[in-house]
């Protein structure tokens, strides 16, 4: 597995990742999408034989705080440490961050799971709380 920084050049794998996960909330606007990635703070990718399989985007000062705004792997790929992967990627380029924050459906218990196993807690375990609108 090959990891890497990537752009837009991609949107269409990137695409397809989401299609078949089922997180379509991105996929209505094709050039809002491209504006997304060219926005954000850091983007790493991936690569099995030079086809996105996965990817790490996020968004932030990149100073006190990197919020990780998606993490995905494609299905046929899940469960190869890719995730962690990524995840690692991220932390090291940022490693004097203060805080790394995500958001993650409370009933997914396999992505609740994966954070947690990988040092991620809860903000109300940490006496603070999340608002969003």
């Amino acid at each position: 597995m090959e990891y890497k920084e990537f752009d837009v050049k991609y949107i269409d794998e990137v695409t397809k990742i989401y299609e078949k996960a089922g997180w379509l909330a991105y996929l209505g606007d094709k050039e809002k999408l491209i504006r997304t990635f060219n926005n954000s703070l850091y983007i790493i990718g991936a690569f099995e034989e030079n086809k996105l399989v996965g990817f790490i985007r996020c968004v932030g000062d990149g100073e006190h705080i990197v919020y990780v705004q998606d993490l995905i792997i494609d299905v046929e790929y899940k469960r190869q440490g890719i995730g962690r992967a990524l995840i690692d990627k991220v932390m090291d380029k940022f490693s004097s961050v203060r805080m790394f924050t995500l958001i993650t459906d409370l009933a997914d218990e396999v992505s609740n799971s994966f954070y947690k196993a990988i040092g991620f807690k809860k903000l109300d375990d940490n006496g603070l709380v999340g608002y969003f609108r």
